[in-house]
């Protein structure tokens, strides 16, 4: 009986067990149902429509009206500039995609994007929500950015388009560009940032930015403190946007370091010069490996200097040195830094054999090459980043010295000078200087000689080195000079006695005596400027005293660049400035 129950329970088990198998089938269980109309959204279903709608909210809370609107001044929105910017294919990573109070991002965009391969934090100013202003919670949103990108060594790209602080939020919009301030104040000098200006941007839109490594600044777009309308209820002074903070005024006065046509320009630009720069101040540029042999003779640069100084003007006719950064670079490709401010000193990125160099040059095509004070202060922010940024600098001097006068003295032209100085000296990546023609007084001192630190000191040929110019012959041929200028004294009054009594009338004789004088101590004192340039300025005395390492020959001098720098670099090692931070001015 037992058994008979044990074998029906038996029965029973497996019967159940056959009836509880699912069938086999070809369908995925888990593939996603075919949606009905008549089909209700569950709540996991609800939860993913509300998921979507928030995820796209930043992309839509504009609408389509204020998105026709900026079209229509000429503008792209921030989500169109991204797309310009970013590495095609590749979708940004959008970091807190969904703040503020509705949920759309308060006016900002903040992300990671992919550009040339590389890793970069963007902040991008949303015009069509709110005019892209600041209240109190959005400056905490994009100091959270430039924090992400100072703690990770990223570089950082600023899209600026905002109106300022948002006044309905009270002080908490000017809380709000606070933190952005000491945030975008404390990743200086960590990684390098690039900051693109759109639309019209006043107040804490100005100052932001200008925190930055670099500025770029597009046509018909204005920054500043203020904008015309206070300025004209302020001072009643009626003035235009571009006239009071458009790209010829700040390219001019430097507060921009790059003025371009377009947006478009603009982030082209920004891409451009990123290739130039590390990801932060613990690594070196970008290597880029170059097509261009190093020992390519630089037979232009031969050609050029030769119909410079064989013309009537000789050594003093002056020519673009731009034109020897552009020979002695990969490619004849550069990126002039602050194009639009005092041309007499060029700044630039370029590459010798793949690797960065910043060039500091004195282009005697404008105001004899002088350095004056916009020079200066051009000269010592460039070589300063360069320093931190653990880019090599190679300087090429063609200077008669730093600018005299009035104006310039009133201006602060020793404090201007102090600064480049002080640059120059506490730079400490390797450095070259070469000498071009004419390298004189404190501004020789100043622009990396070996006494100021530099690694290597080359010369052309062509290189006149003294104390000053031909005014030295003052100082030089004293007593020779005061003789020959008593004997054209002499012969002036000897002369005028023979006229007279040769007949002539006493005023015409003196004014003939005068001239045949003057003729003749001109000649002399041209025979001594002569003089002076053969025995003082020139290389030898230089290259005697050990000032001079090396005479270069023009055609060969992107070898010769590129070799002494090549030894250079194998012995850098690259990281933060960790010496002792002087007093800067």
């Amino acid at each position: 009986m037992a058994i008979a129950k044990a074998k029906a329970k038996e029965k029973d088990t497996i019967t159940r067990a056959r009836e509880s198998l699912v069938p086999p089938t070809l369908e995925d269980p888990l593939a996603a149902p075919t949606p009905t109309d008549s089909q209700p959204l569950g709540p996991y279903d609800e939860a993913l429509k509300q998921g979507e709608e928030l995820r796209r909210r930043p992309y839509t809370a504009a609408g389509v009206l204020q998105i026709i609107r900026q079209h229509s001044k000429g503008r792209m929105t921030v989500w169109e500039r991204i797309d310009v910017l970013q590495d095609k294919g590749v979708q940004p990573i959008i970091l807190y995609q969904n703040w503020g109070r509705n949920l759309d991002g308060a006016s900002i965009v903040t992300a990671i994007l992919k550009i040339r391969g590389r890793d970069v934090a963007l902040y991008g100013h949303d015009f069509t929500v709110r005019a892209g202003s600041m209240d109190a919670t959005n400056g905490r949103k994009l100091a959270n950015l430039i924090y992400l990108a100072g703690n990770r060594g990223i570089p950082l790209i600023g899209m600026n388009d905002s109106a300022g602080a948002f006044v309905p939020a009270g002080v908490g919009g000017l809380d709000g560009y606070a933190e952005a301030f000491t945030a975008l104040r404390k990743i200086s000098g960590v990684v390098p940032s690039i900051m693109c200006m759109f639309g019209f941007n006043a107040g804490g839109g100005a100052y932001l930015p200008r925190q930055g490594s670099f500025m770029i600044q597009p046509a018909n777009t204005f920054f500043g403190l203020t904008g015309p309308g206070v300025v004209k209820s302020a001072l009643g002074e009626d003035v235009t946007p571009d006239d009071l903070g458009g790209p010829k005024v700040h390219g001019a006065s430097g507060v921009t370091d790059i003025t371009v046509a377009d947006e478009v320009a603009a982030l082209r630009t920004a891409q451009r010069l990123l290739s130039y720069l590390p990801d932060s101040n613990k690594v070196s540029p970008p290597f880029q490996p170059t097509s261009d042999p190093v020992d390519r003779r630089t037979v232009e640069i031969d050609t050029l200097l030769r119909k410079a100084f064989n013309s009537p003007a000789g050594f003093n006719t002056p020519f673009d040195s731009s034109i020897i950064i552009q020979q002695v670079c990969d490619h004849g490709d550069y990126f002039e830094i602050q194009p639009d401010r005092a041309r007499n000193a060029i700044t630039a990125f370029g590459r010798l054999g793949g690797h960065v160099v910043g060039f500091v040059a004195n282009n005697s095509a404008v105001a004899s090459g002088q350095i004056d004070i916009d020079a200066a202060y051009k000269i010592a922010r460039f070589v300063r980043f360069c320093s931190i940024y653990n880019i090599p600098v190679i300087f090429m001097e063609d200077t008669t010295g730093f600018l005299p006068g009035r104006d310039q003295e009133s201006r602060g032209i020793v404090q201007a000078g102090r600064a480049m100085l002080d640059a120059i000296i506490d730079l400490r990546t390797p450095r070259i200087l070469l000498i071009l023609r004419n390298a004189f007084g404190g501004a020789y001192a100043a622009f990396n000689s070996y006494a100021t630190g530099a690694d290597v000191v080359l010369a052309l040929p062509t290189t006149r080195v003294a104390v000053m110019g031909t005014a030295g012959k003052e100082y030089t041929y004293k007593k020779e000079l005061q003789q020959v200028r008593a004997a054209a004294a002499k012969m002036a009054e000897e002369g005028t006695l023979a006229r007279i009594e040769a007949g002539m009338s006493a005023e015409e004789a003196r004014k003939e005596a005068e001239r045949e004088a003057t003729e003749w101590l001109r000649a002399q004192e041209a025979e001594f400027n002569r003089r002076y340039e053969k025995e003082l300025m020139n290389p030898r005395e230089a290259l005697s005293l050990g000032s001079i390492s090396e005479i270069v020959m023009p055609t060969d001098l992107r070898w010769v660049l590129w070799r002494n720098l090549q030894f250079l670099l194998d012995h850098y090692e690259p990281g933060p400035w960790q010496s002792v931070q002087r007093e800067f001015h």
